[in-house]
């Protein structure tokens, strides 16, 4: 299992440049850190969005900034914004499954445009000097969709396809379906990621093999620790300290801060109890003494 490549998926709101810092610090294991999708606004890039991918902030931590885009002139402007920032590894997510983005024909809406993924694959090849991969759904209403792109997938310049084996419109309910991943791993031409529900590695150990490896969201949201041998209140008190003063140092008043450091223990695996006290607390000092008691 040593040997397998392990990515933490990013989480809008949660997997920032910060927290991605405290993870690489204080546990580490992971190989790469995908940062939550860069997104065109209002006909321009984010500028929060391009912050966050600063190579400044994220200098010392291996970093993959993702994009989401409905079209090749949305991602050729996506990828001059990165390239500008130093980049040469870029993430394209076709598997985000939140309704706004999918109306819009990103994320898996996208897996509905084959043309427009191909426009895109054309716009990949246009950058050979750019090492990029591909995160998807099986489809966004059905199976047939992902399988119908896959040949163009197959020709894009990647080095690997994650492949989180629901459809969009599931977004997280239901369960994964290892049959489908089955069939798309036997038409990728590429190495397959797989994504999508893994709170624990072992009970993939038996499975690994045709895999690259594995990407964890939620379940190292919930228990960063799970790939270190420390123990759990080490790893939150250590990731906590980071996060808490790039919150404090960063951002304005209470409200602000709060509504970070409240994000840092949303999924986290801790007494419910506890966990409560701290969602709820309003002011830094009650935050303080609710972390103070969970951590004890």
């Amino acid at each position: 299992m040593n040997n397998i490549y392990i990515a933490f998926a990013p989480l809008q709101g949660y997997t920032d440049a910060a927290y991605r810092r405290a993870h690489h610090e204080c546990v580490g294991g992971v190989d790469e850190y995908y940062t939550p999708f860069v997104r065109i606004e209002k006909g321009e890039v984010r500028k929060k969005d391009l912050r966050d991918t600063d190579p400044v902030v994220n200098a010392g931590v291996p970093t993959v900034p993702q994009v989401i885009a409905k079209d090749a002139d949305e991602f050729a402007k996506l990828c001059d914004a990165l390239q500008g920032q130093g980049w040469r590894r870029i993430d394209l997510n076709m598997g985000c499954p939140f309704p706004m983005q999918v109306k819009a024909g990103r994320g898996s809406g996208l897996l509905q445009h084959p043309d427009r993924i191909e426009e895109i694959a054309r716009e990949m090849l246009r950058r050979p000097e750019i090492i990029f991969s591909v995160k998807m759904r099986l489809g966004q209403e059905s199976v047939d969709e992902g399988l119908t792109v896959m040949p163009i997938v197959n020709d894009m310049p990647l080095v690997h396809v994650t492949l989180h084996p629901r459809l969009g419109k599931q977004q997280y309910k239901g369960v994964v379906d290892m049959n489908a991943f089955g069939m798309f791993m036997e038409g990728c031409r590429h190495p397959m990621v797989l994504n999508g529900d893994i709170i624990d590695l072992l009970p993939l150990t038996s499975h690994i093999s045709p895999l690259k490896g594995v990407m964890i969201g939620r379940g190292l949201l919930a228990r960063p620790w799970m790939l270190s041998e420390k123990e759990p209140r080490e790893v939150i008190q250590q990731m906590h300290d980071i996060v808490y003063r790039y919150a404090v140092e960063n951002l304005c008043g209470d409200r602000q801060i709060l509504s970070r450091l409240h994000a840092f223990w949303e999924y986290m695996d801790i007494d419910r109890k506890q966990k409560k006290a701290i969602m709820k607390s309003t002011t830094l000092p009650r935050y303080r003494e609710a972390m103070a008691m969970c951590l004890r």
